[in-house]
C-alpha cells in the first residue's frame, strides 16, 4: 500500500445505502421499510423526526477515515437529494467539498440507480485519474462485488466501508480492507436497546458466545503465518495484517476491544503472547499446537 504522503483517493458514497442501513441499525431490523412511507409523508413529524435524529450520520467520521489513507482527489455522494431525508445532509457534504450527484427516481425507490452510476464514474475515474491509488466505497450492497474487483484488477487498493448487519459478507471479502462504519473513530454505537443486537458484531458486555467471533480467523492466521516464516513465535503486527488480508471485515474495535493486543489476550486458549524489547511476539497457544 502506498506510503499516506503519496497515497491519493477517492470515495464513493451511496448515501441512500447508509442512511437506510444505519436507520436499521439504530431502530431494528428493516425498521426503515415500516417506517419508509411515514418519512416520505412528513419527515417533520416529531415522532419521525425524533427516530431520524437518532438515526443521523457522522459524514465527518467518513471523510476523516478516508483522509488517513491518503490526499483526497475527489468525494462523491450520490442519492435523491430532494428527499427530506438526504437534504438534511446537504449543507454538511458541501462543507467538506463533497460533490452531490442528483439521482431521479426512474421506478420505485430509484432501485439500483446509486449502483450503476456509481460504478461507471468509479470506472471512469480509474482512467482519468491514472495517479489514483485507493478507492473508497461506502455502501453494502454485493453488487458492487465486480466493481471492487475491478478495481483491484486494476492496481487500486480498495477500502469498503458499511454498517455492521447490513453488509454483504461478498463485499467486504471482496475489499482489500473492510470497516464498519460504527468503528470508525467519533461514531456512537448504539446501545444494545436500540437495536436488533443479533445483526451486530460488537459483543455485548456480560454476554457469554458459545463460538467467540475471531477465534477461528485467528488460529488458522498463526498456523499460516507460522509455517510462512518457519517460526513458532511470529510478530503481532504481521499476524494482525494477515487476518485483514484473510478478511477484510476484521477489526478488534468492532468485537469490544480497544487494542489488538488486547483482542489477543482475550484468547489465552489460543494465542500465547510476550514482548521482546518492542516488539510484540504471538504463537499458537501450547494446548492447541
Amino acid at each position: 500500500m502506498p506510503d499516506a504522503q503519496d497515497a491519493r483517493v477517492a470515495v464513493y458514497l451511496d448515501f441512500d445505502n447508509i442512511v437506510m442501513s444505519w436507520y436499521d441499525r439504530v431502530h431494528g431490523r428493516n425498521a426503515y421499510s415500516r417506517d419508509r412511507q411515514r418519512i416520505a409523508a412528513d419527515a417533520a413529524d416529531p415522532e419521525i423526526a425524533e427516530r431520524l435524529a437518532a438515526a443521523t450520520i457522522d459524514v465527518g467520521a467518513v471523510i476523516d477515515y478516508a483522509a488517513s489513507f491518503g490526499t483526497l482527489v475527489l468525494t462523491r455522494a450520490y442519492a435523491d437529494w430532494s428527499s427530506p431525508v438526504n437534504a438534511e445532509y446537504r449543507s454538511q457534504l458541501v462543507a467538506r467539498a463533497v460533490d452531490l450527484v442528483q439521482l431521479f427516481p426512474a421506478a420505485a425507490y430509484a432501485k439500483n440507480g446509486a449502483d450503476i452510476r456509481l460504478a461507471v464514474d468509479v470506472v471512469e475515474d480509474m482512467f482519468r485519474l491514472p495517479d489514483l491509488t485507493h478507492v473508497v466505497i461506502v455502501a453494502g450492497d454485493s453488487d458492487y462485488v465486480p466493481l471492487a474487483q475491478r478495481c483491484k484488477r486494476l492496481g487500486r487498493f480498495v477500502i469498503g466501508v458499511g454498517v455492521a448487519g447490513s453488509t454483504a459478507k461478498a463485499l467486504a471479502a471482496a475489499c482489500d480492507r473492510f470497516d464498519t462504519y460504527d468503528s470508525l473513530p467519533g461514531v456512537t454505537r448504539p446501545t444494545p436497546s436500540q437495536t436488533d443486537v443479533t445483526a451486530s458484531p460488537t459483543r455485548a458486555r456480560g454476554r457469554k458466545r458459545t463460538t467467540e467471533p475471531g477465534a477461528d480467523l485467528l488460529e488458522r492466521a498463526l498456523r499460516l503465518e507460522s509455517e510462512r516464516t518457519d517460526d513458532e513465535w511470529v510478530h503481532a503486527s504481521s499476524l494482525k495484517d494477515l487476518m485483514k488480508r484473510m478478511d477484510p471485515s476484521f477489526s478488534e474495535k468492532a468485537l469490544g476491544y480497544k487494542t489488538f493486543t488486547d483482542f489477543l489476550g482475550s484468547r489465552p486458549e489460543l494465542a500465547e503472547v510476550k514482548e521482546s524489547g518492542n516488539i510484540r511476539l504471538v504463537r499458537l497457544a501450547p494446548a492447541r499446537a
